[in-house]
């Protein structure tokens, strides 16, 4: 059974301007760490302090769903991949017609689901995703590097317009 409790970010020790991004109506947050170091749990409590403090569409793909939430001030759609759209991609390019306030990405796999990430913050909306990278500037970079050489520089600026935060995670820190 999955858990239906969303953690608070206070309990996860989560960085006191984390709720201040999470009022932004665009952009990309990252949470990167390693497996295991509670990239979904920070996710959760995202989705949970946004549930509680604003009011918003939040649209989530996730591969497997981890957390069920139950809509309070937002409307919280979930979709999961292999159940309800067969990739990330192909579930964020349904999920822009559907016009959320939010995008949650449980990982950002590939080259394609990072672009429509970067078009989703650049065109309205806020993203949510994981990467499993070290910290904020190997973030940038693990995006930046999946692209051909051809495409970096775009793929860069883009990038450094959209990107709104990160937050790195370490095992046992939630």
């Amino acid at each position: 059974m999955l858990p239906s409790h969303c953690p608070q970010l206070e309990q996860l020790g989560a960085p006191p301007v984390l709720p201040e991004l999470l009022k932004s109506e665009n952009g990309l947050i990252l949470v990167t760490g390693a497996t295991g170091s509670g990239k979904s749990t920070t996710l959760a409590a995202m989705v949970g302090y946004l549930n509680q403090h604003a009011d918003a569409h939040i649209l989530t793909l996730e591969d497997p769903v981890e957390y069920l939430y139950a809509s309070q001030r937002c409307l919280i759609q979930q979709r999961e991949i292999g159940l309800h759209c067969m990739t990330f991609a192909s579930g964020l390019r349904a999920a822009l017609r559907e016009d959320p306030d939010v995008i949650l990405l449980g990982e950002l796999r590939d080259s394609e689901t990072i672009r429509l990430a970067l078009t989703a913050a650049e065109t309205g909306h806020l993203v949510l995703a994981t990467l499993h990278t070290r910290g904020a500037a190997q973030a940038v970079e693990r995006l930046v590097d999946s692209f051909p050489a051809q495409e970096k520089d775009p793929v860069r600026q883009s990038t450094g317009g959209e990107f709104t935060g990160s937050v790195v995670t370490k095992a046992g820190s939630g």
